[in-house]
């Protein structure tokens, strides 16, 4: 029985640093924007993977054949 006076304080506690740490997300603006994370790894970002050697002839070749 005397573990319950220690472990009510130690629950308050917790549940006052989780009601905390909600708030404090919320106001930072953590759950503004839920949807563009989904959505962003539908965009390709490979462009700085590719050297800018291949990117200068893929252009430059096809503005030739255009030209042509």
């Amino acid at each position: 029985m005397d573990i319950i006076f220690l472990l009510i304080p130690i629950a308050i506690i917790f549940v006052g640093c989780a009601i905390w740490a909600f708030f404090y997300s919320v106001n930072s603006g953590q759950f503004e924007d839920l949807e563009s994370p989904a959505h962003s790894i539908l965009f390709e970002d490979d462009d700085h993977l590719i050297p800018q050697d291949t990117q200068k002839t893929s252009t430059d070749s096809s503005s030739e054949n255009k030209a042509e």
